[in-house]
């Protein structure tokens, strides 16, 4: 299965689909950091580093699936929800390259916000676009938390695939067993420098993790989030003004914060995946990501209508082939 990824950002929903059996023909992504994580932890994916309106899919045509996580600030609710009016909309581009390569499956990932009522004609115009291109469309609300990951994080999720595929697409149920515990996620993080209270506080961490957010570039270093987020944070025994860069050692006293590792943790990618760049960008690398489980989720369905279609359409054109050889 091949796939193309835009907006790639740091490699959440690439490194889930490569998971899930797709070889990403490219990678689309403009921040530079976020490229270089890319290429350090897949030196043979093909990372093109650019602007996504500047990139031509017509060398791609009839690709197996296009995927990305396009900008989410103008449908976040934390932003000022400009939708179509953000200059950071990126829908109309996606579809642009959607119409070049005639894909047989789309996947996008974006905000709860985009649900919101304000956003319903917006949604409605992306899916007669793509219904005009032969895709039949599904909206889903998902959250993170149903497929092992330890936080909620809901997000909209787009699938649309051609007419011979859809009948077979069926989202994938998620995991009957509870996700781990952020106590249970990060323990041998918060372990590993040797700081003797790591059991006791991750007993009291016994629930899932608020979202993870990344933030905006206008804004300043990385935290946790806004007021809501910190207290919920705090009730999991974590500091969330800020981030250190290693975890607490021998003797530490008081409310650890989490490393750029550990948030990663929390996002479900695996503790080798490498963030490059300082602490801040590397932060919103994360914070700004599509945890892998969750693509690979969706990404093993999307995989399994595109086998089922086909196995379909070559069992019929065999029949008709030896109806028409017997005539």
């Amino acid at each position: 299965m091949r796939s193309i990824e835009i907006c790639a950002g740091a490699g959440g929903q690439a490194l889930g689909l490569e998971q899930a059996g797709f070889e990403h023909v490219v990678l689309v992504e403009i921040d530079k950091a976020a490229c270089a994580t890319l290429r350090t932890n897949r030196p043979n994916w093909n990372v093109l580093e650019g602007d996504v309106r500047e990139f031509k899919a017509t060398n791609h045509q009839n690709i197996d699936l296009v995927a990305g996580g396009v900008p989410c600030p103008p449908f976040s609710v934390a932003g000022k929800q400009l939708g179509n009016e953000d200059e950071r909309d990126l829908f109309p581009e996606a579809l642009r390259i959607v119409r070049e390569a005639n894909p047989k499956a789309v996947m996008l990932e974006n905000v709860r916000g985009l649900f919101d009522p304000k956003f319903n004609d917006y949604r409605n115009h992306i899916k007669e676009q793509l219904e005009l291109m032969g895709y039949i469309c599904f909206w889903k609300l998902v959250r993170a938390n149903h497929y092992s990951v330890p936080q909620l994080r809901p997000r909209t999720i787009l699938v649309a695939l051609k007419q011979k595929y859809a009948d077979y697409f069926i989202w994938p149920l998620g995991i009957v067993a509870p996700p781990p515990t952020v106590g249970q996620a990060l323990y041998h993080e918060m372990a590993s420098n040797g700081w003797e209270g790591a059991q006791e506080w991750a007993d009291r961490a016994n629930d899932i993790a608020p979202t993870i957010v990344g933030g905006s570039k206008k804004h300043g270093g990385a935290d946790l989030g806004p007021t809501r987020s910190k207290l919920a944070w705090s009730k999991l025994g974590i500091n969330g003004h800020g981030l250190d860069e290693m975890p607490p050692s021998k003797g530490f006293t008081g409310t650890p914060k989490l490393t750029v590792k550990m948030a990663a943790l929390i996002q479900g990618f695996p503790p080798e995946w490498v963030f490059v760049g300082k602490k801040t960008p590397a932060y919103r690398q994360v914070g700004n990501a599509f945890p892998p489980p969750v693509a690979k989720a969706i990404g093993t369905a999307i995989k399994k209508a595109l086998l089922q279609g086909d196995k379909e359409y070559n069992l019929e054109e065999n029949i008709y082939e030896e109806s028409r050889s017997a005539r």
